[in-house]
């Protein structure tokens, strides 16, 4: 509804944007966002105060939510209802004022629509006929919050509210300028100076009670929700349900509960008020009372889909009574997919495997398509033809859309692969790779090594830096090593694989070649490797550094100007390395457009790793991940072993990979290329055969 909604605003059909949003607040009358929705509708058809009645609404519902708050600004700014504003506005008589006015407003309602480039350009309009306007300014803060540029927000806003410093609605855009920014305190300060002016924004005090708590000012936050409750106009569901939120966060589950209960009614079908509600009765082990008041509930409320997934959460998982619910809920919605898949699941905890596979098949006569049914359909084929479970997932591929296309062509490679079809399996990989290959980067360029190498530096007694280098070739499992380190380290840093990565020699592939012409010294490369830190929010030095790529002859530079560093390589068998990037790709989209030239390459990059371990050309550790790469704890005890500290648990490592030793169903189809990694994996202490 929300896509539908934006389109008519765009086209400028006013009146089918408020048609739309009425329809979905009528559908979903306890939803935020509907009244979100429906309060800019009804602002861009000029319904102003309707929209602010709607907007209203939206904040009740949704005290907590901070886009609510910055529209609502935005709908201030276009109201101009502030007298303290329009007094503090010196404009020469010579303008225009209604012509600004406008564009002021068209801009906001381009914000509403998230169409930033729109409302930059009504700005620029406003900004010929008044640019010295502090109402212009808080427009523009907004197109700047929008855009990710804070610090440009904070300035502008800033010197708007020195020029108005008793302006609501420059104060309202600066705070959330500083809430951007993750500066919680100066964002509170803010928005209290917006409560003095206008103090009946219950909504705000809301916020107000979610920055206490962001802080860790549990105590202030009471007291405010405290004064909100008992205000006039204060206890509303939104108000209400943040004040449960906030007993449970201190402990006090009766109390939260006295706030949540009686939302039952005023709110059934809102996924948080549930969740809290449930941890609220567990906590206080009344799962009796819990069973009976969403019973209750749902004799009111049948059709709502949040209120059985909560009812469903009492119950032990796949025990009769869970059954039981499903059974009634299936009753109430017969042909809801998520009550299908809920009942296919008990089925299968069961061991009712013919009938979790008819439900399967229901789920993808109603949905062709939905991924738990194809999926539950294809397990029961490959028990007992493994053909049809590929030849199932080919039809998939053939009749999905092109998007969908490669997921797919990945999964119909794993069946083919656990089908016993390990020549169809690598065909159909090695399809999808040539196919992905456009957009992937080249492969890293290789060096030979040198004669000699330069002298490993000395280490300062002072020195306290010890950065810490991690890689691995693709199929190696470093992902899942990282996923572990992650967990236990703040300073480790993955965004080489990010959207802004460092622009330093460690990133770029030219980097061997500049290095060997001369072109960038080794003082140099580690020195802008240096100089980046800080922006990388590193501040002495002691990082994590996950690396896109590696070659020994970076150790011409990092031996004399990086002794005090690290290297951490994760290594498998390189015949399994070789199949889980054939199966699964790699952390570093790297193009495989030939099985050979990619085996080549890898048994090149591992034949590196071999060097360095036997000539100790660097501090290193190499990390043996063969039996851990499915297995958090084993991965967990691995570099407990290795570094000596104990490691959080992590819940998953992602999805599965190969197993140890799988390389051998495809000693045959890939012979020819386990020529050049089978010496190199013996070279590591793996079996030849």
């Amino acid at each position: 509804m929300q896509d539908k909604i934006i389109e008519a605003l765009r086209r400028n059909a006013n009146d089918d944007a408020v048609s739309l949003a009425r329809e979905w607040v009528a559908a979903e009358p306890q939803q935020a966002q509907a009244h979100r929705w429906l309060a800019l509708a009804l602002q861009q058809d000029n319904q102003l105060e309707q929209a602010q009645a709607s907007l209203d609404q939206a904040l009740a519902l949704a005290p907590e939510e901070a886009a609510l708050h910055l529209q609502h600004a935005g709908l201030l700014l276009a109201l101009r209802q502030l007298e303290a504003a329009d007094q503090a506005l010196d404009r020469s008589t010579a303008l225009n004022p209604n012509e600004f006015s406008a564009y002021l407003m068209q801009a906001h309602l381009a914000l509403g629509r998230e169409d930033i480039d729109e409302a930059d350009r009504l700005i620029r309009l406003a900004e010929r006929v008044d640019p010295d306007s502090p109402e212009l300014g808080a427009v523009q803060g907004m197109v700047a919050l929008r855009r990710g540029e804070l610090d440009r927000a904070l300035g502008v806003l800033s010197a708007a509210v020195e020029r108005l410093p008793r302006d609501p609605r420059l104060l309202y855009a600066l705070g959330f300028a500083y809430l951007g920014k993750d500066m919680p305190a100066f964002a509170e300060q803010a928005f209290r100076r917006v409560l003095e002016l206008v103090p009946d924004n219950q909504a705000l005090r809301g916020l107000l009670v979610q920055l206490a708590l962001r802080q860790g000012h549990v105590d202030n936050a009471a007291e405010v929700m405290r004064e909100v409750l008992a205000s006039k106009g204060g206890d509303t569901p939104g108000l209400r349900r943040l004040a449960g939120e906030l007993e449970l966060a201190s402990g006090q589950p009766l109390q939260a509960l006295e706030h949540l209960r009686p939302l039952l009614s005023q709110l059934p079908g809102d996924r948080g008020t549930l969740q809290m509600l449930l941890v609220a009765w567990q906590r206080l082990g009344r799962e009796e009372e819990a069973s009976a008041a969403l019973d209750a509930a749902l004799e009111a409320h049948p059709q709502l889909h949040d209120l059985w997934l909560a009812r469903l959460a009492i119950p032990a998982v796949g025990s009769p009574e869970a059954v039981a619910v499903v059974e009634r809920w299936l009753s109430a919605m017969p042909d809801h997919v998520p009550a299908l898949e809920a009942r296919m699941r008990l089925h299968d905890m069961n061991e009712e495997s013919d009938a979790a596979e008819a439900i399967a098949r229901r789920i993808a006569a109603l949905e062709p398509g939905r991924v738990s049914a194809e999926q539950r359909i294809v397990e029961a084929l490959l028990l007992r033809d493994a053909p049809a479970a590929a030849a199932h997932v080919q039809a998939l591929v053939d009749s999905a859309p092109e998007a969908a296309r490669p997921s797919l062509r990945s999964w119909l490679g794993t069946v083919q692969d656990r089908g016993g079809n390990p020549a169809g399996a690598v065909a159909t990989w090695l399809q999808l790779h040539a196919e992905q290959a456009a957009t992937r980067l080249p492969l890293p360029p290789q060096a030979k090594a040198p004669v000699e190498w330069p002298a490993l530096g000395g280490v300062a007694d002072d020195n306290a830096m010890r950065p810490l280098f991690v890689w691995g070739a693709p199929g190696s499992g470093v992902e899942r090593v990282v996923t572990v380190m992650a967990a236990g380290s703040r300073v480790l840093r993955a965004d080489r694989f990010g959207a802004t990565p460092p622009t330093d020699g460690f990133q770029n592939y030219l980097t061997l070649q500049r290095l060997a012409t001369d072109a960038l010294t080794p003082e140099q490369l580690v020195q802008q490797w240096r100089e980046q830190l800080p922006a990388r929010g590193i501040a002495d030095g002691n990082v994590i550094d996950w690396l896109l790529w590696w070659d020994n002859a970076l150790l011409w530079a990092l031996r004399p100007q990086l002794p005090e560093g690290r290297l951490v390589v994760a290594v498998r068998d390189p015949r399994d390395m070789f199949i889980e990037w054939l199966a699964l790709g790699a952390p570093a989209p790297l193009a495989l457009t030939s099985s050979m030239d990619a085996a080549q390459w890898l048994a090149r990059s591992v034949e590196q790793v071999a060097e360095l371990h036997e000539g100790d050309l660097y501090p290193h550790l190499i990390l043996r991940t063969d039996e851990a790469v499915n297995d958090p704890a084993a991965m967990g005890a691995l570099l407990e072993q290795a570094f000596g500290v104990r490691f959080p648990q992590v819940r998953s490592l992602g999805p599965g990979t190969v197993e140890a030793g799988h390389w051998r169903r495809y000693a045959q189809v890939l012979a020819a290329e386990f020529l050049y990694l089978t010496p190199v994996a013996v070279r590591l202490g793996y079996p030849e055969a």
